[in-house]
């Protein structure tokens, strides 16, 4: 009678309601550390249940989604055991550099920035245009190390597939040539349907040893949204800057798409050599200087 009795009151405990977040902590230490934690964070949870988790398993570490606000006792205790690890999502939009990017990421995820940066440097091959644009879907609560680590090496990943489906094998030198390309074409096209136009200018003028002269390149690092100025293209003394050095940028400018890349694979064959945006957004594209200016007259008026 006494077991049973017990049991029953086990299963009345079991099955009172507990309110909690979503989204919950659990530390690294012993059951009996976690418990005083949630406890002392507004948890619902008390010694005793130090005793009665034992049963489901030993509790996880780090963030944690439990998948409801309002559970038993005995569900949440079984959570704490086999909930999946909690999930957020960060997104790298096509052009945007490392640099912005990171600092989204440390605000975002509250990483400290610096270590990104190391973690990077550590790992990727150039300096930026390495991670794809993308939405990814990372543990909270990761590390800088670990989170850099993942991004760049599914990021390498992909860059060598690609390149084994446009040439049939990887050459790091050579693909991320075509990866810089796209860099400025992600930056000075208005649409997908531009940029073998635009790529096509950079070969023209590479071919004719013109520098590029194109604005997209300076937009690196923490330029990458910033309005390019005659004041700006005179002080810049980087690589990047298109206006004073003929040929292209040591690295990458920025994130690039898979159309990008395609463009700076498969550039449109064209005489082009110049180009001004229109008043409808689009660009102009021209053969010749004259033909160039005739065009910025007409933008003008």
């Amino acid at each position: 009678m006494a077991v049973v009795i017990i049991i029953l009151s086990l299963c009345y405990y079991l099955a009172q309601p507990v309110k909690t977040s979503r989204v919950i902590y659990l530390p690294a230490g012993s059951v009996a550390t976690i418990i005083s934690y949630l406890n002392r964070n507004g948890v619902d949870i008390n010694a005793l249940d130090r005793y009665l988790v034992r049963f489901f398993g030993y509790p996880q570490k780090g963030w944690i989604d439990i998948g409801s606000t309002r559970l038993t006792k005995g569900d949440l205790l079984y959570r704490l055991t086999h909930a999946k690890a909690a999930m957020t999502e960060i997104t790298l939009i096509p052009g945007e550099t490392r640099e912005i990017f990171f600092r989204l990421l440390a605000k975002q995820l509250r990483l400290d920035k610096r270590k990104l940066d190391g973690a990077y440097e550590k790992y990727a091959p150039y300096p930026d245009g390495v991670i794809f644009p993308d939405t990814y879907y990372i543990p909270m609560g990761i590390s800088e190390e670990h989170l850099i680590y993942y991004l760049v090496k599914r990021s390498m990943a992909r860059h060598e597939n690609l390149a084994k489906k446009f040439f049939g094998l990887y050459n790091s030198k050579k693909w991320f040539r075509y990866v810089t390309i796209a860099s400025i074409i992600q930056k000075e096209a208005a649409d997908t349907e531009e940029m073998p136009l635009v790529s096509s200018v950079i070969y023209n003028r590479l071919k004719k040893r013109m520098p590029l002269q194109m604005d997209g390149a300076l937009n690196y690092g923490s330029y990458s949204h910033q309005k390019i100025t005659k004041e700006r293209i005179l002080s810049d003394r980087s690589r990047f800057n298109t206006y004073k050095f003929s040929g292209l940028p040591p690295y990458p400018a920025g994130s690039v798409s898979l159309d990008a890349i395609k463009a700076a694979i498969k550039p449109a064959k064209t005489e082009y050599l110049y180009f001004v945006k229109g008043k409808n957004g689009k660009h102009i594209f021209t053969k010749s200087y004259k033909s160039h200016l005739r065009a910025i007259k007409s933008v003008k008026k």
